[in-house]
């Protein structure tokens, strides 16, 4: 489990959906707790593991703006 401060979000599960389009991949990635969702678009050959990453990161900044905004 990773270290949680103010500006992250502990994101214990999350849910990933991988559509790919010719040289580009799509990710959704869904936290069931806040069903909050985010959609990016990323290189076919950086791999799923980066992919992940960068939803997960984008993830977590989109839940703390909306705590931030609330």
């Amino acid at each position: 489990m990773r270290q949680v401060d103010q500006n992250t979000q502990n994101l214990d599960e999350v849910l990933f959906e991988f559509i790919p389009n010719g040289n580009y991949v799509k990710v959704v990635a869904v936290d069931p707790v806040t069903n909050t969702e985010i959609i990016l678009v990323g290189d076919r050959r950086s791999g799923k593991q980066m992919l992940q990453k960068a939803a997960v990161q984008k993830l977590e900044y989109v839940i703390a703006k909306g705590r931030k905004l609330s």
